[in-house]
Parts: structure tokens; sequence; C-alpha cells
């Protein structure tokens, strides 16, 4: 009985809509308006967003008054603005000593550690033990090309030269607010980067 009733509904209906077969016309019209307004405010999304990137800036002030986490967020976004696709944030517990990865646009991968001080130059000094740290891992953990250590303070009188012969790139104030609010890349900025793996674009 509920499977007669069942049919019966269902031919009902189908003799509606062939008697209104213009609301189904209606109803397609609208939901193809609806697809193509939505699919048309998502591009307009990520032109926006690409702007916004590629005119990313900070000044030293905005990236001290940032906590360590925000701070680490801010580099990757400013690896991303100079066309790193895959730029990530990997910093916390367990990040074995990468805050940020990246792979620039001639291929290379990078590695970055960041030192946030709140008090800037007037924070305490990154010294070699964080570089020996960092050394340890960059390369054999996370297949680093170029390994990067960075802070909005300063680094130590040793440091300097440890970083020379580990091959790692010191960042300090001065260089990361050149790049922050400049137009050049992270590489631009510094001396002997390994060669590109593959064309620029």
């Amino acid at each position: 009985m509920v499977a007669v009733l069942g049919v019966g509904l269902v031919v009902a209906v189908v003799q509606w809509l062939l008697v209104h077969w213009w609301l189904l016309v209606l109803v397609a019209v609208a939901a193809a308006g609806g697809g193509a307004v939505w699919w048309q405010q998502r591009v307009q999304r990520q032109r926006w967003e690409a702007v916004r990137a590629q005119g990313l800036r900070y000044q030293l002030a905005q990236l001290d008054a940032l906590d360590h986490a925000a701070f680490e967020h801010a580099v990757r976004d400013l690896m991303a603005r100079d066309g790193c696709r895959d730029a990530v944030r990997t910093g916390g517990r367990g990040d074995r000593g990468a805050d940020v990865i990246a792979t620039d646009p001639a291929g290379r991968r990078w590695v970055i550690q960041c030192k946030h001080r709140r008090d800037g130059l007037a924070g305490s000094a990154i010294g070699t033990p964080d570089l020996q740290r960092l050394n340890g891992t960059a390369r054999p953990v996370h297949k680093a090309d170029v390994v990067v250590m960075l802070t909005n303070g300063r680094f130590t009188r040793d440091a300097r030269p440890f970083s020379n012969d580990t091959q790692i790139h010191l960042v300090d104030r001065d260089v990361l607010a050149r790049w922050a609010a400049g137009p050049w890349p992270l590489w631009d900025l510094l001396h002997k980067i390994p060669p590109p793996r593959r064309p620029q674009r």
C-alpha cells in the first residue's frame, strides 16, 4: 500500500513538473547565475590576495610588537610575497630547528629559524649554541639548500665566524628591516647563496 502511494506521488510530481516546466528552467537559470557570481567573487578574492601579498611590507616597530608565533608567520608571508608559493610556518614544539620552510623560484629549499626579541637590539644576543642546533638539523633533517638564522635583534661576536664556517646566513635587524620594508627578496640581500636549481620564471 505504501509503495503504491509512493509511486502515485512520484507520478503526480512528474506530471506537475511537465505542466510547469518553466519552473525548472527558472531554477536552472538561478543556479547558474548564483554559481557564476560565486566563481567571480572567488577569482576576485584571489586577485586581491595576490595584490595584498605583493605589496606586503613591515616596519621594524611592527615586527617588534609581534609575539614569537606571529613573527614566524610574518617571515613566512614575506617569503610567499617574494615568490615562495609553498612557504609554510613549521615553528612550535618538535620543529627540529625549522620555523619557516620555503622553496624559492630558483628551486632552492630555505630553512629559516626565527629568533624574536621583544626588546629588539636590547634583547639577548643570539650566539653559537643556537647556530649549532640549527646546523645539526637544517641540512640533514630538513634538506636545506639555504640555512638562515633570522632575528629582529642581534648576534654575538662569535656567531659570525661560526656562521661563515657552517654556511649559515645571518639575518640581523638591519637586513631584516631592508627585506621587510623594501621590494627585494631575501636572496638578493645575502651573499654566497647557492646557484639556482632551476631557471627562474
